[in-house]
């Protein structure tokens, strides 16, 4: 291990040295690339990643044809993707199903207090009582340290929490080791039961019981206790501990999926750029029960469709009314505004809703609207904040016209008028869009030198058509698009092309990217792996080329985030940026050779690699990994895993690893066929697209 420790150490000077001249590197043009090149060069740009036998695939149907097919995700079979994604029951639901069966925690409060009626099925039931016996075990432990008062000598006693009651409270006991010997105790029993005497058993259990089940239980353990069980009574057990995370869970599982075993993998790749370009953040209130729907009917039915629909779509997504707080936004002059009397003028977001504490959703280095925050209660009738700009200025900062596209203040502030009354029906049950005349600004607004009557709803409508339609959109929607697929710094000229294109054609985003992947600037031999991966981008396309099998996803989540890059997690709306100088430094590219390591051998749960899946057993070498002839296996490893094109730095450098493994001691040394599988994953080129 010592040994490969050292080679990651010169790998990774390698990688650093690699990113650095990355954008000066340029490869002597020439006329035209063969067909095999070609093939790998889209697979590598308009997928997560080539499998084994994919280029030889597209090269033999050939790049165009293969191109053209995946233009029109409709007419492949993506049933095997599906099938794999049906354990995972949310990603059907609506939002408002979500947040009934899932509840959160105002929903489980109200269920509490006898204000939502708790649902008779067993497993739904379960979910309630043990939400509602963890939200009252917490109340309890607030009391208790609230009851304390300061005594001389600054030490505290604990009193009593009622009038009844006289003399020191003792502070709640910390669970004693034994009680946690027999919890413990007691999952191995229910791990021996067949699965449904085991769900019967988990569903008699008292609720406080339920409710702890799965608290700090190690992974092996918590998948046998899920072993067995079907799609509603795995997630049950889940949710008895955190409903919430359950849902979050399977969003971020379900993209993952999507991403590793998918066949429309260019829709797939479109619905993470465009998803990116109108970022929300999983982490805010509501936003948890919306991500599932705003992806799979707002974002990927529109990737290949005209922008107009796509941006109307996304303005009247709950998930962005949500994450924006548009959907608070109150017309000064409103009718709401002016029978209540709320401060007029522009302010600053809420920092309470239904869903608790806000996070913020801008860098300090964003502008942000000024004056005090919401003070209501939880559950008293929340009072409107006055006029928000958070959606009218990412409208045209980042969704349209780019940041300088021609728009000034005086247009955010009339934008963000325009769009008053749009706004949400119970977003803490997982309601839709509405929109409401009492809190829409009367009167006529100017926005970008257009005159817009008063119309309510329609207002909004007309502005995004300006939006949509504006010079500054096309150049600026075809820079991302040129920038995602070529290269960090694209040419001007393809970037010219494809905002032509997208003009003369109405915005049809098919007809941008086909001028694009037709384009002389996309096949340019300077464009072959001239863009490093995102982590998101490294882990799948790992996965994609080893031809892993991922039955248990939450260990790769856990590097994604470990790695910076969390799925849905990006809080500020910006997106996550995909430019090389983002994601290229010591501490990121160590952890992805330490990710191929783990991959290459076995050591990431419930994901499974064999060699011998990618290669013939005879090369490979025998079931442990060895093999007569390693340097036969570094060749062929080569040619499936990077298409023989690798450096002679990194074929030397492997070659050397594996004749030192080869004659140093045999404890701990990894098997030549998984060393180089590890070393390739981790080299320079596999971290270029």
């Amino acid at each position: 291990m010592t040994r490969v420790r050292l080679w990651v150490a010169v790998i990774l000077a390698t990688l650093c040295i690699a990113a650095v001249t990355l954008a000066k590197s340029k490869s002597k043009p020439s006329h035209s690339a063969d067909e095999h090149r070609r093939a790998v060069h889209a697979l590598d740009r308009l997928t997560f990643g080539p499998r084994p036998g994919d280029a030889e695939a597209v090269s033999a149907m050939g790049a165009d044809k293969w191109i053209e097919l995946q233009l029109h995700p409709d007419k492949s079979d993506d049933s095997a993707i599906e099938a794999r994604l049906e354990q995972y029951r949310t990603l059907r639901m609506s939002s408002r199903e979500m947040a009934t069966d899932f509840p959160p925690n105002p929903l489980l409060k109200a269920a509490m207090e006898g204000k939502v009626v708790i649902p008779h099925d067993p497993y739904r039931h379960a979910i309630y009582m043990a939400g509602i016996s963890r939200l009252q075990n917490k109340q309890d432990e607030k009391k208790a340290r609230t009851t304390t008062v300061p005594l001389m000598g600054n030490a505290a006693t604990v009193m009593a929490a009622s009038a009844s009651q006289t003399g020191p409270v003792e502070p709640p006991a910390v669970p004693r080791q034994q009680d946690r010997r027999e919890a413990h105790s007691q999952i191995d029993w229910l791990i021996q039961l067949q699965p449904e005497d085991r769900m019967q058993r988990i569903l008699a259990l008292p609720a406080s019981e339920q409710s702890a089940l799965l608290k700090g239980l190690p992974g092996p353990k918590k998948q046998a206790l899920l072993a067995g069980l079907t799609p509603q009574q795995r997630e049950t057990v889940v949710a008895l501990d955190n409903p919430q995370a359950l849902v979050s869970f399977e969003a971020q599982s379900g993209k993952l999926l999507r991403a590793v075993y998918g066949d429309r993998q260019l829709q797939e790749v479109l619905t993470d750029f465009w998803f990116n370009h109108f970022n929300v953040y999983i982490g805010k209130g509501a936003d948890r029960y919306q991500i599932i729907s705003y992806e799979r009917d707002v974002i990927r039915p529109h990737v290949l469709g005209k922008f107009k629909d796509l941006l109307v779509a996304t303005a009247q997504s709950p998930a962005m009314l949500f994450y924006l707080d548009n959907w608070q936004s109150e017309g000064p002059n409103s009718q709401a505004a002016t029978g209540n009397a709320p401060q007029a003028g522009p302010r600053r977001r809420p920092s309470t809703g239904p869903f608790g504490p806000r996070p913020v959703t801008y860098p300090s280095s964003r502008p942000q609207n000024s004056g005090p925050a919401n003070s209501a209660k939880p559950n008293q009738p929340k009072r409107r904040t006055g006029l928000n700009e958070n959606y009218a200025r990412e409208l045209m900062e980042l969704h349209t016209l780019g940041v300088n596209g021609g728009y000034t203040q005086p247009d955010v502030t009339e934008v963000a008028r325009v769009f008053t009354g749009w706004t949400l029906e119970e977003p803490r049950d997982g309601g839709g869009f509405v929109f409401k005349p009492k809190l829409h600004e009367p009167g006529t607004k100017k926005v970008l030198g257009h005159k817009i009557k008063e119309n309510g709803e329609k207002e909004g409508l007309q502005v995004l058509d300006i939006l949509a339609h504006h010079p500054s959109t096309a150049h600026f929607i075809s820079l991302k698009l040129a920038k995602r697929f070529v290269s960090d710094d694209p040419p001007s000229a393809l970037v010219d092309a494809m905002a032509k294109t997208f003009r003369k054609t109405d915005g049809d985003l098919r007809e941008v990217m086909r001028t694009m992947l037709q384009s002389q600037e996309f096949w340019a031999p300077e464009s072959y792996r001239a863009k490093v991966k995102t982590p998101f981008e490294y882990v799948v396309s790992a996965l994609r080329a080893t031809d892993a099998e991922v039955t248990e996803t939450q260990p790769l989540l856990n590097t994604l985030n470990a790695m910076g890059m969390p799925i849905y997690g990006m809080q500020p709306p910006t997106g996550y940026s995909t430019s090389a100088e983002t994601w290229v430094n010591s501490a990121a590219l160590l952890d992805r050779m330490n990710f191929a390591l783990s991959l290459a051998n076995n050591k990431i749960g419930g994901t499974h690699f064999e060699v011998t899946r990618i290669v013939p057993e005879q090369v490979a070498g025998d079931s442990s990994g060895g093999s007569s002839d390693p340097y036969a296996s570094q060749t062929r490893l080569e040619q499936i895993l990077l298409d023989g094109d690798v450096s002679p730095q990194t074929h030397q450098t492997i070659e050397r690893e594996i004749s030192t493994s080869a004659s140093g001691p045999g404890a701990g040394r990894l098997p030549p066929a998984t060393t180089t599988v590890a070393l390739l994953l981790g080299s320079p080129e596999f971290q270029r697209r």
